[in-house]
């Protein structure tokens, strides 16, 4: 297995499992609107994705979102997706994905990456926490629906 910086050229793979990602979420399968979000992506130079591939396969992805911390004054990433085939979990294929994402950390100079997960993700939270990604209980997170 090996983990890589997608390329263009991946987008049809890597959008059927972005895909799944999003069903797995309770959306709504769409595969044509996979595939124009993450050409968007690409096209605006938004986002950083990583893959982990298997021979020609793409396995599992996570994606990172540039942003700033004011305070910190330094950039930071927003891990904003991660997700592995069904087929290739438990075979640490996450904790792969977290450590690319982490050097992709180091060699940007971000001060740090956040993240955040469902409360019931437990399988989720023990990887994170494994990796040294400590639990924020200082500060409380609202989102406003638009």
């Amino acid at each position: 297995m090996q983990v890589t910086h997608a390329e263009s050229s991946d987008i049809p793979k890597l959008a059927i499992l972005f895909d799944q990602y999003r069903i797995f979420y309770k959306q709504k399968d769409d595969l044509v609107k996979a595939t124009d979000f993450l050409n968007s992506r690409f096209k605006n130079k938004d986002s950083v994705i990583l893959v982990a591939h298997e021979n020609l396969n793409i396995i599992g992805f996570t994606q990172l979102y540039p942003s700033f911390s004011s305070v910190g004054m330094e950039k930071i990433w927003i891990l904003n997706d991660l997700f592995v085939s069904s087929d290739f979990r438990n075979q640490n294929v996450a904790k792969y994905l977290m450590e690319a994402a982490k050097k992709h950390g180091e060699e940007t100079g971000a001060l740090r990456i956040e993240l955040a997960t469902q409360a019931s993700n437990s399988i989720a939270q023990n990887l994170y926490e494994s990796m040294g990604y400590i639990k924020n209980e200082e500060f409380w997170h609202y989102s406003l629906e638009l």
